[in-house]
């Protein structure tokens, strides 16, 4: 038969402060964790049906603008640069062809 210890109260407060420290850096590095990874951001982002769609049209409606920006100013650039090269003997010739078909379709 095994005998049950009992213990005093005085025995065990610096055991019991200690662990209970412990717990709660423990809680706030598991708190910090979850801010570094913006966890209540995302519970909200999806328990918010509303607020997901208009970031969702947002987020679309930039990269749409931003897609057709991006393609106006490299084809403004390589018009640009394309332009330059008429001058020259070989691929001057083939431009001027191809403005030639351009400016008969207009």
């Amino acid at each position: 038969m095994t005998k049950i210890r009992t213990y005093e109260i005085d025995e065990h407060p610096f055991e019991l402060r200690h662990e209970v420290k412990r717990l709660n850096s423990r809680l706030d590095q598991i708190a910090q964790m979850l801010d570094k990874a913006e966890f209540k951001d995302i519970v909200e982002n999806y328990s918010n049906p509303k607020k997901r769609i208009i970031t969702n049209f947002t987020a679309g409606l930039s990269r749409g603008l931003g897609l057709s920006l991006g393609t106006f100013v490299f084809l403004g650039m390589l018009g640009y640069i394309v332009s330059i090269f008429v001058d020259m003997p070989l691929i001057g010739k083939y431009l001027g062809d191809l403005q030639k078909y351009i400016d008969a379709y207009k």
